[in-house]
């Protein structure tokens, strides 16, 4: 093992136990406090008490999905940021989110939205649609990407939001979809999502070294036996299902996807496996922070985790802008 790699490894375990930590916070912390002991016993010793009832009914499935929302967003944002080599690229950004949101919407309006397994299809259709749309108009360059996918998402948010105010009950069905929260996402059957960003991750780590042999120049990976366009329309798939996925179960939530790539990039050094790798993990960590932080931010009540990743994500959108404005577009 090389000394690069050394470090990395040693990097990623250390990732690994502050994610560890955060997420016992997130079984402590909350409007109603539990001791570490009692979380503790909660797993080894249930007693059914109300403690006991919060950590192991609320908590765990809650910082569970955290941690599969958080990874899911952070690794369809390095896959398409290493695919266009583009910096400000992330699910939000090139119309997978909003294409998303509007699928839930248009179903909800046609009655398609009731079942849960429904609502993850409609989502994971709409982001692959939006996505396809941006990529097929903004291929060209970084900036077109962009723009494209900020014209397209602001579109569809402008249609959604009129259908939702000329049809009250597909307001009252998206108004808690689309808060951008995990509070009671955690008691909704989750088999399938959850199934289908694991899988969606276990593809997004073998396809990340053709994703690297990309990097290097298409007449390189053409050497090396890459076949490129295969290798894009797998990537954009993941990045679909990823983002659908995610968005299905807990709304909205920005900035995951362009924050945690440009962490794990630091880390990477330059390997698109590393790079999905660090994501994996980096991604958890901020939004099982976020969430655990949403909950005591306000005394009367939770913040929607949405808005404090987009509080991190705004200034973080403009230091890249700043860092990496005048390469990459």
């Amino acid at each position: 093992m090389t000394s690069d790699t050394a470090g990395r490894v040693a990097v990623l375990a250390t990732a690994l136990a502050a994610l560890a930590a955060l997420a016992v916070a997130s079984l402590v912390v909350g409007a109603r406090g539990v001791a570490p002991a009692e979380v503790l016993r909660a797993f080894t010793d249930f007693a059914g008490t109300d403690d006991h009832l919060i950590v192991r009914g609320h908590r765990a499935p809650r910082t569970g999905l955290a941690i599969c929302v958080g990874a899911a967003l952070a690794v369809s944002g390095a896959l398409i940021q290493a695919m266009t080599r583009n910096p400000l690229a992330e699910p939000g950004i090139i119309g997978a989110t909003s294409g998303a949101a509007f699928a839930v919407v248009l179903g909800s309006a046609f009655g398609l939205a009731a079942a849960q397994g429904a609502e993850l299809a409609l989502a994971v259709a709409g982001a692959a649609v939006a996505t396809l749309v941006v990529f097929a108009v903004g291929r060209t360059s970084p900036l077109r990407l962009v723009l494209t996918g900020v014209a397209l998402s602001t579109t569809l948010a402008g249609v959604s939001l009129g259908m939702r105010l000329m049809l009250p009950e597909v307001f009252d069905h998206f108004r808690f979809w689309s808060v951008g929260s995990l509070a009671g996402r955690e008691q909704a059957p989750l088999a399938v999502p959850v199934t289908a960003m694991a899988v969606a991750l276990a593809g997004a780590l073998l396809v990340s070294r053709r994703l690297g042999a990309i990097a290097l120049g298409e007449n390189v990976a053409h050497a090396l036996g890459v076949h490129v366009g295969r290798t894009r329309v797998l990537t954009l798939a993941l990045v679909t299902v990823l983002a659908g996925a995610a968005t299905a179960v807990a709304g909205p939530i920005a900035f995951v996807g362009l924050i945690v790539p440009h962490l794990a990039r630091r880390l990477a050094g330059g390997s698109v496996p590393w790079l999905v790798a660090h994501a994996i993990v980096l991604g958890p960590m901020l939004v099982v922070a976020a969430d655990t932080l949403s909950r005591v931010l306000l005394p009367t009540g939770e913040v929607p985790v949405a808005i404090v990743t987009s509080f991190l994500g705004g200034p973080a959108l403009i230091w890249v802008v700043r860092r990496y404005g005048a390469v990459a577009l």
